[in-house]
């Protein structure tokens, strides 16, 4: 009889270590069971209890030529109206992300940015030259909450805050001066306090996972130059296949459509050049993109992911002239700990 409560007994404790090694093992692994959305994406699953993450991410987009509605306008035609013409510009920003799963339905994440924006420039003298500025964005601090949740089903509400950290103030040496007051797409932040919010939903069945996100960026108040930027309303929907263990492919649609400015920076003449005029600065644009993830599950690795997502836009309708987009990539690297 004693050996049998003793058998028993032991049986237990084996099974209750077995069950507990197999959760911290869960716990561990759970980042490759999941194909997450594309590195594009945030916001799209919470994070577990006591669980941080760290994220940087490299994301650059080149826009090239001007867009009147659908229609390409040529430099020339530009020069018509305005004294200087862009001709390209080429927008990078490193961004470094930390989330903490405050409880198995609340994630909290703060983001900061830093941009460096150049933009080429040719004047009625058939004068060449760029522009350049450099810094740090605007801070975001945001939430995701799971308010619905059945067998793989997400629902999650995003929601945050971005706080004006980034400079409005920047200038660079033109053929009209030195140290001048740079136009609108050249500054590094808002200048105002705004609020994006939106709604995912992720499901997932076998090796395939999908989800969608409806987004907006609310505008507040006026900035110490006196405008505020527009409105910004996104929609974005992406399938996930899992390769293998280790390799997930995705394919995305993103669509964008933002709003002019409100009001003026005094110091910006809007007859100058296209960028320096509030009603010229909305649009609308639709990009696909491709993408691919290296997850890692084993060893000093384990817990990184390595993302890369590239795309070009196949549909753009710009309040012009106004430059269009040519193509974005965007790499991210991100360690659960």
């Amino acid at each position: 009889m004693k050996r049998h409560i003793k058998t028993a007994f032991t049986a237990l404790i084996l099974s209750s270590s077995s069950y507990s090694l197999a959760k911290d093992n869960e716990h561990l692994h759970n980042h490759t069971e999941h194909a997450y959305a594309p590195v594009g994406v945030m916001g799209e699953h919470p994070h577990s209890k006591g669980d941080w993450m760290f994220t940087y991410s490299y994301n650059t987009m080149e826009m090239k030529n001007n867009l009147l509605g659908t229609s390409e306008v040529s430099t020339s035609q530009v020069l018509a109206d305005f004294m200087v013409s862009p001709t390209s510009m080429t927008m990078q920003m490193h961004m470094f992300g930390l989330m903490y799963g405050v409880s198995e339905k609340f994630m909290l994440m703060g983001m900061m940015p830093y941009s460096l924006i150049s933009m080429d420039h040719i004047n009625r003298t058939g004068t060449d030259f760029t522009t350049r500025s450099e810094g740090i964005g605007d801070f975001r601090l945001s939430g995701t909450y799971t308010f619905y949740e059945h067998g793989s089903q997400r629902v999650l509400l995003n929601f945050g805050i971005n706080l004006p950290t980034g400079s409005i103030d920047e200038r660079d040496d033109t053929p009209a001066g030195a140290d001048q007051k740079l136009p609108y797409p050249m500054q590094l932040g808002s200048g105002t306090y705004d609020f994006p919010a939106g709604f995912t939903y992720t499901n997932q069945k076998g090796p395939w996972s999908w989800g969608g996100q409806a987004k907006a960026t609310i505008r507040t108040g006026e900035n110490n130059n006196s405008y505020r930027l527009g409105n910004e309303y996104g929609f974005t929907a992406w399938g996930v296949r899992k390769l293998n263990s280790y390799i997930n492919g995705s394919l995305r649609v993103d669509g964008k459509s933002w709003g002019n400015i409100k009001g003026s920076d005094p110091e910006l003449n809007p007859a100058m050049v296209p960028t320096s005029r509030t009603d010229l600065r909305g649009g609308k644009r639709i990009d696909l993109l491709i993408g691919i993830d290296f997850i890692s599950s084993k060893g000093a690795l384990n817990g990184n992911r390595l993302g890369i997502e590239a795309g070009v836009p196949v549909y753009q309708n710009l309040n012009g002239p106004q430059l269009a987009v040519d193509y974005r990539l965007s790499v991210a690297w991100q360690s659960v700990f």
